[in-house]
């Protein structure tokens, strides 16, 4: 089964897919290793490792397409990804569906923010005219090659006109054919129930932590580094250190080396059948 039919499968099954949000390749194949059904791998995680910077819509959507192709190299896993705001207008959008098509991700969501997208939980955010969100959503599911592909819609309305405008722009993504819609900060147990009763929702399908990864290895590496800093010695700091073989094993290196074999010993055999006719 493709990661996309498994997203969708995910989604359909009973109780909560929990979605922990990768930083980059490695981190999002510590997620897999885990056990994990899928990865997530938002804007703000993606600014805050390639950039150092807060998520203030300063990436483009080339950057991301790349940072997304080297998480779903690494993993199995459905890969959900954040589409920022389509990256501009219908045109801007339907090229983003492609590039992130051919990235390989699963799902991906796209934001009714103006452009230049800021994380939904920083101030100073701006929506669109539903009508515009509404005309990228179409765009979207014309650039889309396969069907299977999942396209959530999101909306940031609530911290901007309330609850009750979230809603309606989420109800009326849904009936412009988008897969999912997601109201950006409803946030409490009371808000979630009402935007599942009034979207007519089962319930909710997944839920994500987009900056899971990312917020853990950063505590980590600037905790062993002050203890580095301190100490001048690595006595202090090898217990929070994956041991070597862990880490060779995260990372494939004796499946590598073993094709690596593979490949000398049929390019050996050739060469010596070659020297025998």
């Amino acid at each position: 089964m493709s990661p996309r039919k498994k997203f969708r499968a995910l989604l359909a099954e009973p109780g909560l897919t929990l979605i922990p949000g990768a930083y980059d390749a490695l981190s999002a194949r510590i997620i897999e290793a885990q056990g994990f059904a899928a990865v997530g791998a938002g804007g703000y995680a993606a600014v805050g490792s390639l950039l150092a910077q807060p998520d203030t819509g300063q990436s483009n959507m080339r950057d991301y397409a790349d940072h997304y192709a080297r998480i779903c190299a690494a993993v199995e896993l459905p890969v959900y990804v954040d589409g920022d705001t389509g990256f501009g207008g219908v045109n801007n959008a339907r090229q983003m569906v492609r590039a992130f098509e051919a990235a390989g991700v699963a799902a991906l969501f796209v934001s009714d923010q103006t452009f230049p997208n800021r994380c939904g939980y920083l101030p100073g955010k701006e929506v669109v005219p539903v009508e515009q969100m509404l005309a990228k959503i179409k765009a979207m599911l014309d650039a889309r090659r396969d069907q299977e592909l999942v396209i959530c819609a999101r909306t940031d309305a609530a911290g901007v006109a309330g609850l009750d405008a979230a809603i309606e722009r989420c109800q009326l993504f849904m009936q412009a054919g988008a897969d999912m819609a997601k109201p950006m900060g409803a946030d409490t147990i009371d808000d979630i129930r009402r935007v599942i009763r009034e979207l007519e929702a089962a319930g909710v399908a997944a839920v994500s932590f987009p900056s899971v990864a990312l917020f853990a290895a950063a505590q980590a590496v600037r905790q062993a580094v002050a203890t580095l800093k301190r100490d001048r010695s690595l006595a202090g700091v090898s217990e929070r250190l994956m041991p070597l073989p862990d880490y060779y094993e995260l990372i494939g290196l004796k499946a590598q080396l073993e094709r690596e074999e593979s490949y000398d010993r049929a390019a050996a055999a050739l060469a010596s059948r070659r020297a025998a006719q």
